[in-house]
């Protein structure tokens, strides 16, 4: 079994040597922009982890982890826009580069070609491959919408708020472990336990970033603290606070137009007189716990499944 120094490395070289076209550079200079800034890889991890754990080689799967990695990138493009967000894993985002034009556009060409990177070398799985990653787009869109309708709302629940975390982060994830899955030529079985692997990961990995926001160190996060708050979005801390604060002041902070650091720190403190932080913490173990129990129903190395495990461990306790 690779480790994930090794695989991190592999798809890296990979992305490296995407070839692009020279024109127009004002289309494509965004997108190389973009891919270079690194970030966690967790999805092409993924794919080549469980196509690596099934005793597959892993350059059968490398174009379909292209695929998703460039396709989550796309989405963190027109996602800054929509959030006009002004700095991406420490770097200024690509409409603040450029402009909102390109990066609608570039995002637009960054789409097209994760779906080509996800035919390619796909043989006679072309269209289980196509099902799968295109499915999963139509879910990551309607957890974007239902993310938007949210800023409207002040009755939001943390049922839905879970769903919609569902469908906008933890689909992709469990798309590319059953992509992985299906390169390898599992049973639907397999690649059914795999997913749900990724889905109870993406949850516990989207909740701690959403604690990350108002808790973590900037400098090792790579944006802004407090953004969240200032932007009065709907996560697991605001709307829990929102059904549990009886004081009066967190409702007075909604749309409220006050300094930032003063919101921040107000927020913040609320969230810790109802022991928020921890709580969300305790959420974040179980659904890791929820899915390494889905490797129970793999045959897999001892290797192969400590890999996995170590895997959720540690997306519970990251810093960045």
């Amino acid at each position: 079994m690779y480790t994930t120094e090794y695989l991190l490395n592999y798809i890296n070289k990979a992305i490296n040597e995407i070839s692009y076209s020279n024109k127009p550079e004002g289309l494509y200079a965004p997108i190389k922009y973009t891919l270079d800034g690194g970030g966690k890889r967790i999805r092409p991890v993924l794919t080549l982890a469980v196509c690596d754990a099934l005793g597959v080689d892993i350059a059968q799967a490398i174009n379909q982890a292209l695929g998703i990695e460039i396709y989550h990138n796309f989405t963190l493009l027109h996602d800054d826009v929509m959030d006009k967000a002004d700095m991406r894993r420490g770097r200024p985002t690509v409409h603040i580069k450029w402009n909102e034009e390109t990066a609608i556009l570039s995002g637009d060409a960054m789409l097209t070609m994760a779906s080509q990177y996800a035919c390619i070398n796909a043989g006679d799985k072309i269209a289980q491959v196509m099902e799968l990653f295109n499915r999963t787009a139509m879910e990551v869109y309607e957890g974007q919408q239902y993310d938007m309708d949210f800023e409207s709302r002040n009755d939001v629940t943390v049922e839905e708020y879970l769903n919609m975390i569902c469908l906008k982060t933890s689909v992709l994830l469990g798309c590319a472990c059953e992509m992985g899955a299906l390169m390898a030529g599992a049973s639907d079985e397999v690649k059914d336990a795999f997913y749900k692997y990724g889905v109870k990961l993406g949850l516990a990995f989207q909740l701690q970033d959403d604690y990350l926001d108002t808790y973590g160190d900037p400098v090792v996060f790579g944006k802004k603290i407090g953004g969240d708050i200032l932007n009065d979005k709907k996560t697991w801390l605001l709307i829990s606070a929102m059904a549990e604060d009886k004081s009066g002041r967190l409702q007075k902070m909604i749309g409220a137009d006050i300094a930032p650091e003063e919101k921040i720190k107000t927020v913040t403190a609320i969230y810790n007189e109802l022991n928020l932080a921890e709580r969300c913490h305790v959420l974040i173990d179980d659904y890791a716990a929820d899915a390494i129990s889905e490797l129970d129903k793999i045959q897999l190395s001892a290797e192969a499944k400590s890999f996995f495990v170590e895997l959720a461990q540690k997306s519970c306790r990251r810093t960045h």
